[in-house]
């Protein structure tokens, strides 16, 4: 039997070590900043719809808008992200196996509760086997929406502009299904609270939607040193 894309990507990370190992260096990466000034670790879309943003992780172009990937939820049926419309997406693509994935668990749970009756809504995406995210859920619950993907979660992470095992990552979407920015690495809570800031200001039409990337890079920027988390070995 051929193996999956998937199963090639974990045997893949268990030569070099560990599966966590492939996310835990993508998140200690530091790229030098670009000639803007700007930081690759996190790209946003720009109101134009026929221009992208540069790529992540030598993935294809970051979309302006929100692709509407469907897969299967915990319910064993399948889910579009365009059930969502009208809220703005938190999106976070992770794994079992990935420890910074597990550690923005519990963050991404209290989002979802403080947030939802701001409009916006979390939705995770595992890119795993399905058994073993069930499994994991068994033990330690997500209270928001989970979609699953084992070939076709590689095939949705593309779509959002990252090609590689880059986990965590999470994109952020305005009420009307722009991508404001996607951020690559585990988020810390101030980071995560400055981001939100940033799509919210969008959505009351207190900034142009051209206009956020810079504003997270300049949200991110002004946070205190301790506010973007410590690195830890795996």
């Amino acid at each position: 039997m051929k193996p999956s894309p998937l199963g090639l990507a974990y045997l893949g990370f268990a030569l070099l070590g560990s599966a966590v190992l492939g996310a835990y260096l993508y998140d200690r990466a530091r790229p030098s900043p670009a000639a803007d000034g700007t930081s690759p670790r996190v790209a946003a879309a720009t109101a134009n719809p026929a221009s992208a943003e540069p790529p992540l992780a030598g993935g294809p172009p970051v979309p302006t808008r929100r692709p509407d990937v469907r897969l299967q939820g915990l319910d064993g049926k399948p889910h579009a992200l365009s059930e969502w419309d009208g809220k703005s997406l938190i999106v976070n693509f992770w794994a079992t196996w990935c420890a910074p994935c597990r550690r923005e668990i519990p963050l991404l749970n209290r989002i979802h509760r403080e947030y939802a009756s701001k409009g916006f809504e979390v939705v995770g995406i595992a890119v795993d086997f399905v058994d073993d995210v069930k499994a994991y859920t068994k033990t330690f619950p997500l209270d928001y929406p989970l979609l699953i993907g084992e070939d076709d979660g590689l095939a949705a992470a593309r779509a959002f502009g990252v090609d590689a095992l880059a986990f965590p990552f999470t994109a952020f979407t305005d009420a009307e299904g722009r991508i404001v920015t996607v951020h690559l690495g585990e988020l810390q809570p101030a980071q995560l609270e400055a981001i939100l800031g940033v799509v919210a200001d969008v959505n009351g039409g207190r900034l142009a939607p051209a206009a956020a990337r810079g504003a997270v890079e300049r949200a991110l920027a002004a946070l205190p040193p301790a506010d973007h988390g410590t690195r830890q070995d795996p």
